[in-house]
């Protein structure tokens, strides 16, 4: 009689664990369950702007974001942190095999072309910059230029600027790294005369009111390109225009990289941002969608 009611108790707790996976496996979807995505602090308003309408969209999707400077991003999402990553460049081989090691497809889709504003105050006489005036700079040579102040040390922005002057270590003097997009609007703000470096959807997609209050007092530089490239016979902004015809000289692509290894509210959103209503998102918010959405046109004819 024990051992029956053993085998009925066994095929009892069975079925309940059978019935409890099924139920969360049915609770986990690419519209449902929860989901950390890390991403790169200076894209924080397109990033707001897509989750805005995924999850009004989706409202059983849970997704929470950290946003990180591109070097903490990276070891956070490295290391387990979160399923999906917003940055500015694709994974390296050896970051890939990480994932690859633990049977994880890496999905990465490339959603917008960003442009890397400079910004001084608005009562500024000279608003245009060379990228050799940038370059000197970043090589230690002063110049004309007051201050460049970044968002952060370990950010893409830094990297970027990094990379095309050929420099390993930020000068000692002439650049200041602050903490945040945020913190170098207020800073140029209130330093007339110093060079802000930032992503440019801050300028537009800023969601806090002191901030677009400092952002009214702002303008943006016209950026003329090293002589022999494109953009060099002129100073252009980084305008879509600009953008889609590769003359503004300060570009980085925009990717979004999915390693949930499965279905998840995380893989939805990258689908989503990749998508048709995404990338109008994106065209919206003054970033280069990686496809221009399409337009229909009716035309109706009088009889």
């Amino acid at each position: 009689m024990k051992q029956t009611i053993g085998v009925a108790g066994y095929l009892i707790l069975l079925c309940l664990h059978s019935c409890s996976s099924s139920s969360s496996d049915q609770a986990r979807s690419f519209t449902s369950g929860s989901s950390i995505i890390i991403a790169d602090e200076s894209f924080a308003p397109i990033v707001e702007d897509e989750l805005f309408v995924f999850k009004k969209s989706y409202p059983d999707a849970e997704i929470n974001v950290k946003y990180r400077p591109e070097i903490q991003l990276l070891n956070a999402f490295l290391n387990d942190s979160g399923q999906v990553a917003v940055m500015s460049r694709r994974l390296t081989v050896e970051e890939r095999k990480i994932y690859e090691n633990k049977n994880i497809v890496v999905r990465v889709n490339r959603f917008a072309v960003d442009g890397i504003a400079l910004v001084t105050h608005k009562t500024t006489v000279d608003s245009n910059i060379a990228v050799d005036e940038l370059v000197d700079v970043m090589k230690g040579n002063k110049g004309n230029i007051q201050n460049l102040v970044f968002d952060n040390a370990n950010s893409s922005t830094v990297r970027y600027l990094k990379e095309i002057s050929g420099v390993k270590d930020l000068p000692k003097t002439g650049i200041y790294a602050l903490k945040s997009n945020s913190e170098v609007i207020k800073f140029v703000h209130n330093n007339p005369g110093s060079i802000g470096v930032i992503g440019v959807n801050w300028m537009k997609g800023a969601s806090d009111k002191e901030t677009r209050t400092y952002i009214s007092n702002l303008k943006t530089m016209g950026v003329k390109n090293s002589a022999g490239k494109k953009g060099s016979d002129d100073y252009y902004y980084p305008d879509q225009n600009s953008l889609a015809l590769g003359l503004y000289a300060l570009t980085r692509e925009l990717f979004i990289i999915n390693c949930e290894g499965g279905p998840g509210p995380g893989a939805g959103f990258a689908s989503f941002i990749a998508g048709e209503r995404g990338q109008r998102i994106v065209l919206k918010s003054g970033l280069l969608p990686d496809k221009i959405p399409s337009r229909e046109i009716i035309i109706r004819s009088k009889l």
